[in-house]
Parts: C-alpha cells; sequence; structure tokens
C-alpha cells in the first residue's frame, strides 16, 4: 500500500513538472509568434525593425528611436498588424473559454458556440445590423453591432434550450441535434437578409465578414473587445468548482447541494454574450471553442482551476497563426481565416466523432 501510495504521489509530481515544462514552452512560442506576426505578411519587416518600433511606442517615446525606419514600415506594424494581433489574442481567447464552458455546461465534448448555434445566431444579428447601417468604425456603432450579435446569439441559445427540451428531459445529444437545426435555420436567415437588403457594399462586407476575418480590427475597436473578453474569461475562471461539478453530473451535484439549473442558464447567457461580441468584431470563425479544449485536456487534465486559462491562452496562440497563414499563403490575396480553422478543425472533430473510447473529461 505505502509502495502504491509512492508510486502515485511520484506520478502526479512528474506530471506537474511536464505541465510547467509545456507552459515555459507555450509561453516562449506565444512571445516569438507575437513578433513573428508583426514582421510577415504582404510586406516582410525584420524582428530588430519590429522590436524598435514596439519599445519606442508602447513607451510613448522614451525609448529606442524609429527615425532610420521609413514612415510606412512604422504604420504597417503599428496601425495594420499590431492591432490585429492583439484581436487574434483575444477573440482565440474568448471562443475557446466559451467552447470549454459550454462542454461542461451540456456535458458534451462536442459542444461550442459554433456547432450548438450559438455563432449562427450572432451572424443573424450582426447581419441585419450590418445591412442597416452599423458598420462603422465608431465606439458607439460597434456597441450596437455588438448589442445586434448579443440579441441573435441569445435568441439562438433559447431555441436550442427550448428545442432540446421538447419530449422530455434535456440530454446532451438533443443539444447538439437542436444547435445543428438551429445553427441551419439562421444561417439561412442571413442569406435571406443578404438576398433581400439589395446592398452590394453590404452585401460584399457580410460575404467576407461571414467566412471570418481580423482585417478590420483597429486601435478603436480592440478596448470593447479586450475589456468583454478579460471580464467573461475572469468570471468563468471564478466558477471553476461549479464548472468541475457540472462534470459529475445532476445526481452528484444534488448530493453536494449544488442546483445546477440557474448555473446552466446563467453560463449560457454570458457565453452567448462573448460570443456575440467576437462574432460581432470578426465574424464567423468555427471549431477553435471544439478543438482547443480538448488539446489543452491531454496536456493538463479535466480540472477547470487549469484548463479555463490554458484554454483560453492556446486558443489564442492558435489563432495567431491561423491569421498569419491566411495572410500568407496566397501572394497578394487573404484567405478569410474562418476557411483556415475549418481546415485544421474538421478533420479533429471527425476523429472526436469516430474515437468511441473517447471519455468526456478524459
Amino acid at each position: 500500500m505505502q509502495l502504491r501510495k509512492t508510486t502515485n504521489t511520484s506520478a502526479v509530481g512528474f506530471r506537474k513538472q511536464i505541465q510547467i515544462l509545456f507552459t515555459l514552452g507555450f509561453i516562449s512560442i506565444f512571445l516569438l509568434s507575437i513578433l513573428i506576426s508583426l514582421g510577415n505578411g504582404q510586406a516582410d519587416i525584420s524582428f530588430h525593425e519590429v522590436a524598435q518600433i514596439l519599445f519606442y511606442k508602447t513607451t510613448n517615446g522614451a525609448v529606442g528611436s524609429i527615425d532610420s525606419i521609413s514612415q510606412s514600415v512604422v504604420n504597417i506594424v503599428w496601425f495594420v498588424r499590431a492591432p490585429r494581433v492583439l484581436a487574434a489574442v483575444f477573440v482565440g481567447c474568448g471562443l475557446a473559454v466559451s467552447g470549454t464552458v459550454m462542454q461542461a455546461v451540456v456535458q458534451n465534448p462536442l459542444a461550442d458556440p459554433y456547432i450548438l448555434g450559438i455563432s449562427s445566431g450572432a451572424s443573424l444579428g450582426a447581419t441585419f445590423a450590418i445591412m442597416v447601417g452599423f458598420g462603422s468604425a465608431s465606439i458607439f456603432s460597434q456597441i450596437g453591432l455588438s448589442m445586434s450579435a448579443f440579441m441573435g446569439a441569445l435568441l439562438a441559445t433559447f431555441f436550442v434550450l427550448v428545442l432540446s427540451s421538447i419530449g422530455g428531459k434535456m440530454t446532451s445529444i438533443k443539444l447538439v441535434l437542436s444547435g445543428t437545426v438551429i445553427n441551419s435555420i439562421f444561417g439561412s436567415l442571413s442569406s435571406l437578409i443578404i438576398f433581400l437588403a439589395n446592398n452590394s457594399e453590404g452585401m460584399k462586407t457580410v460575404t467576407f465578414w461571414s467566412m471570418g476575418s481580423l482585417a478590420s480590427a483597429s486601435w478603436g475597436k480592440l478596448p470593447f473587445l479586450a475589456v468583454i473578453t478579460t471580464l467573461i474569461t475572469l468570471f468563468f475562471s471564478s466558477q471553476f468548482r461549479i464548472l468541475n461539478t457540472m462534470l459529475l453530473g445532476e445526481e452528484t451535484a444534488i448530493t453536494l447541494g449544488i442546483s445546477l439549473t440557474s448555473y446552466r442558464r446563467i453560463y449560457m447567457l454570458v457565453a452567448s454574450l462573448l460570443t456575440g461580441v467576437i462574432v460581432a468584431g470578426s465574424g464567423m470563425i468555427g471549431f477553435v471553442g471544439l478543438i482547443i479544449p480538448h488539446i489543452v485536456r491531454g496536456i493538463y487534465g479535466s480540472d477547470h482551476k487549469t484548463l479555463l486559462p490554458m484554454s483560453g491562452f492556446i486558443g489564442a496562440l492558435f489563432l495567431i497563426w491561423t491569421d498569419l497563414l491566411s495572410r500568407i499563403l496566397l501572394p497578394n490575396t487573404e484567405l478569410p481565416i474562418g476557411i483556415l480553422t475549418a481546415i485544421i478543425g474538421a478533420p479533429i472533430f471527425i476523429y472526436i466523432i469516430v474515437k468511441k473510447e473517447y471519455r468526456f473529461g478524459g
């Protein structure tokens, strides 16, 4: 018995050491990825110039000098790529956190805002807002666009919950199937709005935006996305005990004196808000909330105290690289980022479905 206990303790200690090494490695890769993303694109800029510009701008001219760097290079790094990279960080973090929470809430490893139809609801609301003129860069218009997306996400969440409750107790399978139906319906309604609006400029904006893009990122739009994503991520991170309890099931929660029904509604509402803000700013980007939590679980386990923040961190890292690839894969052309996330995420999604021995939370 003592030998077994010693062996288990050693195994736990070794696993924690491996997790620490992974974390340090991810942090190093994250910082390097930011520099690479700032320096690469249709115009390649050296690391030295990128570092000079960052030091100068972030310290308001107190450190370094950019006199030897052309103004066009400074503008590309600071006004085009820097807000775009930060937008990728917050969008990737938000989508991964939403996916992690939804998988716990519905107790289904295939759940995420895209699969459950919430992204389609947000897209419907944002499409309507864009077609009626909420497309400018002002903070007021951005809030209006985000609120429209949130209302669409909330409406989709409501219909998914109602539809999955018809005919008896809500189950995870019924939730996923309901989400698939709502996803299809709301996607069709978005297409109908585009068709009836007869607005060629708005149609072009919505078409590219519906495939996901960070091209419109700017310093003016970034604060709203950053504040909402940070606050909601911190909120969910503080709820790790309840989220862990959700993995144990309803009966276990009742024995612990916890009613999960109200928590599920609150978490779905908050996740809908986060999804709406993200979709309003970057369009439809699927599979991030599905694949990232599974990758992080394989490294750090299922405890949401670690799982949530690390999912957000890895999600940010993933989207930095996906956005970079969307800018450099084709010369003089930018691929919609949603296409790349789907190409990467779909095979993993299929793998999860066909791998019968997969256990949620394992």
